[in-house]
């Protein structure tokens, strides 16, 4: 008799967490890359609440000396790009291969009026960073923002 395959179920989501005058986000997944892809939902949520539309997609590659700080450059480089071509962004697809991270993001130029932006965020900190795999599987990542 054989025993049947056992599936384990690794929300996916994110949420933002009080930090003095700051912002912390936190991202879930069943991967690491599904962790990081939601914490950048969770960084685009302090800019805005409104529906950002995937209009425009944007090719990013950053590296670092482990996963925890690859979060924090992976936040930086986001917010880079926010700032440099004025976008938002609403999707995001994240692969990591040792300390490589390659991206896909899309997203939309920033329409004042429309987006309603409550913030530029300045930069992912070190504050609470730390990317983890807990003993079901999932996956956490998690840093405070400047906003």
């Amino acid at each position: 008799m054989s025993v049947p395959a056992v599936s384990t179920f690794h929300r996916a989501g994110w949420e933002h967490f009080p930090h003095a005058a700051d912002v912390g986000v936190r991202g879930y997944g069943g991967t690491v890359e599904e962790a990081f892809a939601q914490g950048a939902l969770a960084l685009t949520a302090i800019v805005t609440a409104a529906k950002v539309q995937e209009t425009e997609t944007v090719q990013v590659k950053c590296q670092a000396p482990d996963l925890d700080l690859l979060f924090a450059e992976w936040l930086n480089l986001i917010i880079f790009e926010m700032s440099v071509r004025k976008v938002l962004f609403a999707r995001f697809a994240v692969r990591i291969r040792g300390n490589h991270l390659t991206g896909t993001m899309w997203g939309e130029p920033i329409d004042v009026a429309r987006h309603a932006p409550a913030c530029q965020p300045k930069g992912a900190t070190y504050t609470a960073l730390k990317v983890a795999q807990d003993a079901t599987g999932a996956w956490s990542a998690a840093c405070v923002v400047r906003p």
